[in-house]
């Protein structure tokens, strides 16, 4: 073992990932509850049902484009801060009950909220972790973010099934509370602020998002529309094909494929190259969705989740790793936040455009098609990174 390998698990390493991992399974147990909550408690329809599911990500990406610009001048720490109380707090508000309006605004603030607290924790933790070992570093916060998004939909549905949804909020602000308290352990080093210069001033695209972050977040736009095609039709495809019972198991397994591949890949990156990763992932990821398209038995359909796991999954935590490693270290905050806006955006806004396409072409169909287009995403990849992509660490 190399000693002079600097450290990576350290304490302000371990607690910006537990609270990570607390608020995307916040966001994540809500995600598949609040739709029946909304119909059963206001009689709403299934639109306006969807409206409150998906207004929380507009809030995310609009917090994420807002905080990106001046998380360095409020400082890293207290913008962590600052969103975690506005997070508990707007957690809090499911429990005043004033009608729907209500309920789409404290929606949409909450998502604001933690667009403010997972772009401090994001660009925090790639702070933290050492130039040398940030592919790997960056590999493992993520999956603290993987296993919420297996956890919380299960948790979810199990308390939904079995207590009251009074219950499910009570929970979900217990959780945020532990997620302030845990962050008070959190030591930040200083960050590496710029004096005022025309680099901060008027109202250019570099205030809120970060240019040098753009190409690879638009390859996390493409990948993450497809991949928002199993996320929410799944459980839809499932019904069509006979395999409901089998479906509950796919992001379990999608889960364990991220857990079991991230060690390696991390440090893959770090050693030859995010190159290695990428290229591998795209037909990894396209197979997946090829395999989903035709799965006929549970084997299949449990097996298109591994594959999709091994590709998007590790695609997400190396595009994020590209991403801060080619900024400067006092435009991480941006280059975190533009990342994520495009990743969002494609988790969010691609079930709704997909919704006008499916019954065009039904489920299969579109797995095909996306399937496909994981695959010639190799392309302008290759254009807009990969060939620039040189062996070891790219230099910020």
């Amino acid at each position: 073992m190399d000693i002079t390998k600097p450290k990576l698990w350290t304490k302000d390493f371990i607690v910006v990932s537990s609270v990570n991992f607390l608020l995307t399974l916040i966001f994540y147990l809500l995600m598949v509850t609040i739709a029946v909550y909304t119909v059963d408690e206001f009689n709403a329809s299934t639109s306006e049902a969807g409206l409150v599911t998906g207004i929380f990500i507009i809030g995310t990406l609009i917090g994420r484009l807002f905080i990106g610009r001046v998380i360095d001048l409020i400082g890293r720490k207290k913008t962590l801060f600052i969103g975690l109380a506005l997070f508990t707090l707007t957690t809090a508000l499911y429990f005043v009950n004033l009608g729907l309006p209500f309920l789409l605004v404290n929606r949409f603030l909450h998502g604001l909220t933690l667009g403010i607290a997972s772009t401090a924790s994001g660009t925090i933790v790639a702070q933290i972790i050492p130039l040398t070992r940030k592919g790997e570093g960056i590999g493992y916060y993520s999956m603290s973010a993987t296993l919420a998004t297996a956890i919380g939909p299960f948790i979810g549905l199990y308390m939904s099934h079995h207590t009251s949804f009074h219950m499910i909020f009570t929970f979900c602000l217990a959780l945020g509370i532990v997620s302030f308290i845990t962050a008070i352990f959190l030591h930040v080093p200083p960050s590496i602020i710029p004096t005022k210069t025309t680099e901060t001033k008027g109202f250019k695209l570099s205030n809120f998002v970060e240019p040098r972050a753009l190409p690879i977040a638009f390859i996390t736009l493409v990948v993450a529309f497809c991949y928002a095609s199993a996320l929410s039709f799944i459980n839809f495809y499932a019904i069509e094909i006979n395999l409901v019972e089998t479906a509950s198991f796919f992001f379990i397994v999608y889960a364990v494929a991220v857990l079991v591949s991230r060690p390696f890949t991390g440090r893959i990156m770090d050693t030859k190259g995010a190159n290695y990763i990428m290229y591998p992932a795209f037909l990894i990821f396209g197979a997946g969705m090829l395999l989903l398209s035709t799965a006929s038995n549970s084997f299949m359909l449990l097996l298109a989740g591994i594959l999709i796991g091994l590709g998007f999954g590790n695609m997400q935590s190396t595009t994020q790793a590209i991403a801060v490693k080619l900024t400067p270290p006092h435009r991480m905050g941006l280059a975190t936040s533009t990342f994520f806006i495009f990743l969002d955006a494609g988790l969010g806004f691609g079930p709704y455009v997909l919704g006008f396409i499916i019954p065009l072409t039904g489920y299969s169909i579109l797995y095909v098609i996306l399937g496909v287009l994981a695959i010639i995403t190799i392309i302008p990849y290759f254009f807009l990174h990969g060939r620039k992509e040189k062996a070891g660490l790219i230099t910020e």
